[in-house]
């Protein structure tokens, strides 16, 4: 997807258990499964992978490339390529992306805006079970 040939490798893990106060930077892949209070923001020049799940939490605003969110995250999202929404999102904040994929059960009190939004309409991707 994308062009990408392969996706990025997910160097830094935030684990269970584990609270981080304060602003998280990082580049290539990041995965969180404990709690983050600051923003976390991708400053590599690349292609940035997060991976947020269903056992973490984020209270701040989030920017990276490809987003996949499966927790709870209470601030802004910001999607640079690919935003994913599992089953157990759920977003308190804006959103923007590129491009959206919403999977049934996931949940998103606040705005949503595409980030190339000159004429064209917000085009959602949304999944179910039904086939």
């Amino acid at each position: 997807m994308f062009g990408w040939k392969k996706t990025p490798l997910i160097r830094t893990l935030v684990g269970e258990g584990t609270v981080i106060t304060g602003e998280l930077r990082f580049a290539d892949g990041l995965r969180i499964d404990g709690e983050v209070v600051g923003n976390i923001t991708c400053t590599g020049e690349g292609r940035s992978l997060l991976v947020i799940s269903d056992k973490a939490k984020v209270t701040g605003k989030v920017r990276a490339g490809h987003v996949i969110i499966n927790g709870t995250v209470n601030g802004p999202v910001i999607a640079e390529d690919l935003l994913e929404l599992q089953p157990k999102a759920r977003i308190v904040g804006d959103v923007r992306y590129e491009a959206l994929e919403m999977h049934q059960g996931a949940t998103i009190d606040g705005e949503l805006h595409p980030l190339k939004s000159d004429d064209k309409p917000a085009a959602l991707k949304l999944a179910s079970n039904n086939g």
